[in-house]
């Protein structure tokens, strides 16, 4: 069996991701949408992209951006993964001929059941991922959690995608998340900070122990 993967999103600082690859994170998330206290400009992005290690992979998280936007980032920061956290329809994130995931915001509108979950998901099969957070006025970085029952649908189809679990994870929750889903991966921002954007060593590295533990158990 193979250790759930984990990606950690919203990182800011040079620090944090050295932090969080010693822990043993699979990957790191730059967040480009503006409204976030986890937001980086493109010579931050740049930065920290640098910093990173072979083999762990670089996420770019975008909400409703104009396309020239994902282009300049693909061009100057070249992320592994492109995460689209907002309305884009299936045309506008297949169309950077990229690796991309598609995110839901389970529990809002249109998504109050296991079946129009698995509906909104099967309009991006060729996402790379499905990734599944909390509904809240924002987009991510909540902290708040959400019906894991609403993914009964989509766990279970066989058409279905990797299965990315986002939403209130913690090193005191990830454990039960991990045996009761079983996804193909984890993806965690506040609950591993001291604040927005500005992660713990401590935490980053309690909630690997944690996931560990969950995944061989």
């Amino acid at each position: 069996m193979l250790r759930t993967r984990v990606k950690i999103c919203g990182i800011t600082r040079v620090q944090d991701v050295e932090a969080a690859c010693e822990a043993g994170a699979d990957a790191i998330g730059l967040v480009f949408y503006p409204k976030s206290s986890r937001l980086v400009s493109l010579e931050q992005a740049r930065s920290l992209r640098c910093a990173v290690p072979a083999f762990v992979s670089v996420t770019a998280l975008f909400v409703n951006v104009p396309e020239a936007q994902v282009r300049q980032v693909l061009e100057q920061v070249r992320p592994d993964v492109l995460q689209f956290h907002g309305d884009e329809t299936p045309e506008y994130c297949a169309g950077f001929g990229h690796a991309y995931m598609k995110a839901f915001r389970v529990g809002g509108p249109g998504l109050e059941d296991p079946q129009s979950v698995l509906e909104a998901c099967r309009r991006y099969p060729h996402a790379a991922a499905w990734l599944f957070d909390s509904y809240s006025p924002g987009y991510g970085g909540s902290g708040l959690t959400f019906d894991i029952a609403l993914l009964d649908e989509v766990r279970h189809a066989p058409d279905s995608r990797p299965l990315v679990l986002a939403g209130g994870l913690s090193p005191l929750n990830v454990a039960e998340a991990v045996k009761t889903v079983r996804p193909y991966a984890l993806d965690v921002s506040s609950g591993v900070e001291e604040s927005g954007g500005i992660k713990s060593a401590e935490k980053m590295q309690a909630f690997m122990q944690e996931v560990c533990r969950a995944s061989f158990s």
